[in-house]
């Protein structure tokens, strides 16, 4: 099976990489154990001066996106900085948990206690330690290194696509799912059968309406169709996010 090596440059805080989920899941469905993602992180803000301008962005990206989202957060103490949120991926990583761990913040809950398997005092250790800040420091070098001329870093999201050869392919500013797609089987990735609705709740435990339809290749009014039949059927139950649904297992 082909490998797929993706560098993934992002910051928890930047609304068009949640605005990029869909894309992300539907690779790693598609791909699996073919896959891996290396997660930079950005430092999108080291202080949020205009939370208000802020919180425009993420309405637009959700209205470009389609995903759930609730902007209140930034009229009620919003974050003033984003670099607490990637020290501590940086600190999740330390179990291998940067992934999910990124997931739970995006979705706004109580992230560690959130993530299956985290030891969740070994990660307020390693969350206090200089490793962690030195592995961040490292993540905002790369991210100043993979710009392109005349910027002051690599934009977000964007996502370093390679094979297990020489051959590099790079996605800037995208949530596209085909385009990604396109990418990793450019470099040599080997699709996958795609599940239905219901495996993709399953698989996932609390997936957006958009990401359904990314996941199981489906024109997202059907997705929401399908999904709503199985809430009927007490399959799926939908959690409400202000502007959307994340839907979790019955």
């Amino acid at each position: 099976m082909g490998a797929v090596h993706v560098t993934y440059y992002t910051d928890p805080a930047c609304p068009y990489s949640w605005a990029a989920e869909p894309a992300l899941r539907r690779l790693q469905v598609e791909f699996a154990e073919g896959l891996s993602i290396t997660y930079v992180m950005g430092g999108l803000a080291r202080e949020f001066r205009k939370p208000l301008e802020t919180m425009h962005h993420v309405m637009d990206a959700a209205a470009e996106s389609g995903m759930p989202t609730d902007p209140r957060l930034w009229l009620d103490s919003p974050p003033t900085s984003s670099y607490p949120a990637c020290q501590a991926v940086k600190a999740a990583a330390e179990q291998r948990l940067d992934g999910p761990y990124l997931r739970v913040v995006r979705e706004g809950l109580d992230a560690a206690r959130r993530v299956p398997g985290m030891d969740v005092d070994r990660f307020a250790i390693d969350l206090r330690s200089n490793a962690i800040v030195e592995a961040f420091a490292a993540d905002l070098e790369r991210t100043r290194a993979a710009a392109r001329d005349g910027e002051p870093r690599i934009p977000f999201p964007s996502f370093e696509v390679r094979s297990d050869g020489d051959d590099v392919h790079w996605i800037y500013d995208s949530t596209d799912p085909a385009q990604l797609r396109q990418t990793a089987l450019a470099a040599g990735g080997e699709a996958q059968a795609l599940p239905d609705p219901l495996g993709a709740v399953r698989r996932f435990a609390r997936i957006a309406t958009p990401e359904v339809a990314a996941v199981c290749d489906r024109p997202g009014p059907l997705a929401a169709a399908e999904l709503w039949s199985m809430a009927a059927q007490w399959q799926v139950r939908p959690e409400r996010a202000l502007t959307g649904d994340l839907w979790a297992p019955a």
